[in-house]
């Protein structure tokens, strides 16, 4: 399967929240503001939880969850190499079958640091 380009997920992804934040619904909007709570600065720092939720991401193997925390991994300032040290986490605790979301990832983590060296990054 062809990596999806970023900036067409991070489209899909505006237009996928906005559609659930349009629906209203109380469970929905409690469990989206407890998602948001959840990388809050608290006993761990918001910074942290972004790595932890990418490690997470890439155990569970969810492509979207990944892009996503990689993004806000660079944001919140982490290197290439501290990302890529917390992704070899991810694929010792989830075995082999993280290897395809781990190659996504480190695609993902390249278009990013580009569009950060660039001054593009969103």
């Amino acid at each position: 399967m062809p990596h999806r380009p970023f900036n067409e997920f991070r489209a899909d992804r505006a237009v996928g929240n906005d559609r659930i934040l349009a629906s209203k619904h109380l469970g929905i909007s409690r469990f989206m503001r407890l998602d948001s709570a959840c990388y809050e600065d608290g006993a761990l720092s918001g910074r942290t939880k972004e790595l932890l939720g990418l490690v997470a991401s890439a155990v569970l193997r969810c492509n979207d969850c990944i892009d996503y925390h990689v993004e806000q991994c660079v944001n919140a300032g982490y290197s290439k190499d501290e990302i890529e040290d917390a992704l070899n986490v991810a694929l010792v605790v989830g075995g082999s079958i993280v290897i395809p979301h781990l190659r996504h990832a480190l695609l993902s983590l390249d278009e990013v640091l580009a569009e950060r060296e660039k001054g593009t990054l969103p």
